[in-house]
């Protein structure tokens, strides 16, 4: 099948028209092939474009479709389109911010829990959000009276330091710094003394430390050598000696064996008292009358005369 010469250029006519539609839409921010519904707000003026975005959550979801001014109201009406997958209520509102200093303004979609939901056409209401630009130009009589202030309190910080650092008197910058000069200077004089004492008396200390190091080797073979012994034995024969030991000082304080009676017994103690008492008198008789009982020495017999104590 041939086509003609004018069949070609009428489709090529169609095409031409539909491209320059979709061309013209697309640079509106309007794509023919996207689902996308329209909405309507208002605002006290205008610092908007048709190339300005719509944004949810600092997300892109549309563009402005058509900016109209209103010489009934006096308000500028926007219309904008919305991708038709996003759902929201229609209490939602369009607010106006600053993208940046240099990056123009968009509107925000604020969306609204309670309401039903928004349907193409609809009007939504707007707000406007206070620019970086507008609050810096706004709060700049009070960030110039701050820096006002603390430029006079540099000033003053200044003036304090300086009359500081020129005051001569005791309690001066200068005065301290001399004072802090000879302590270093003492202190140099310590170091160096140190110094001399030491390179004085290398060789002593030297051979001090030599003696410490042989008392240390010293030191941990005994350490060895009592480690090696058996301490154990040693400790445990101890133990015996002292648990029979108890045991004997038991028995005497209970009054049992000889000792014990001895100790305990106070009629065998009074008979052993007064038995070494007359032994005592005997001794002392036999030592000043000897011939009484040595009968070489005297044959006359001498009786026994106990001496009279006072």
């Amino acid at each position: 099948m041939k086509i003609s010469k004018e069949v070609k250029t009428g489709i090529l006519v169609v095409v031409g028209i539909f491209l320059f539609i979709f061309g013209f839409h697309y640079l509106k921010g309007q794509n023919l092939f996207e689902d996308s519904n329209v909405y309507y707000t208002e605002f006290d003026y205008n610092a908007l474009t048709t190339s300005s975005l719509v944004t949810i959550k600092g997300n892109s979801v549309g563009k402005i479709r058509d900016i109209a001014y209103d010489y009934k109201t006096g308000k500028t009406k926007v219309a904008f389109f919305i991708n038709g997958e996003l759902k929201f209520s229609k209490n939602s509102v369009v607010r106006m911010y600053e993208a940046g200093l240099m990056g123009g303004n968009a509107i925000a979609l604020i969306t609204a829990e309670d309401g039903d939901i928004a349907k193409s056409g609809d009007f939504l209401k707007s707000e406007v959000e206070e620019g970086l630009v507008a609050s810096l130009s706004k709060n700049f009589s009070g960030l110039s009276g701050q820096l006002d202030a603390a430029l006079i309190s540099a000033d003053t910080l200044m003036v304090n330091l300086n009359r500081l650092i020129v005051d001569d008197s005791d309690k001066g910058l200068k005065s301290t710094m001399n004072e802090f000069k000879e302590t270093l200077k003492s202190f140099k004089n310590t170091s160096n003394n140190l110094n001399r004492v030491i390179t004085k008396n290398d060789e002593n200390i030297a051979i001090t430390l030599e003696r410490f190091k042989a008392a240390s080797t010293d030191l941990s073979v005994m350490a060895k050598q009592l480690k090696d012994t058996n301490i154990g034995s040693t400790v445990e024969s101890l133990n015996g000696t002292l648990g029979s030991l108890n045991t004997l000082l038991t028995t005497i304080k209970k009054g049992e064996g000889s000792l014990g009676k001895l100790m305990k017994d106070e009629a065998l103690y009074n008979n052993m008292e007064g038995a070494t008492k007359e032994l005592e008198a005997l001794l002392k008789d036999i030592k000043l009358h000897p011939k009484r009982y040595f009968r070489i020495l005297s044959k006359k017999e001498i009786p026994y005369k106990e001496e009279k104590t006072n």
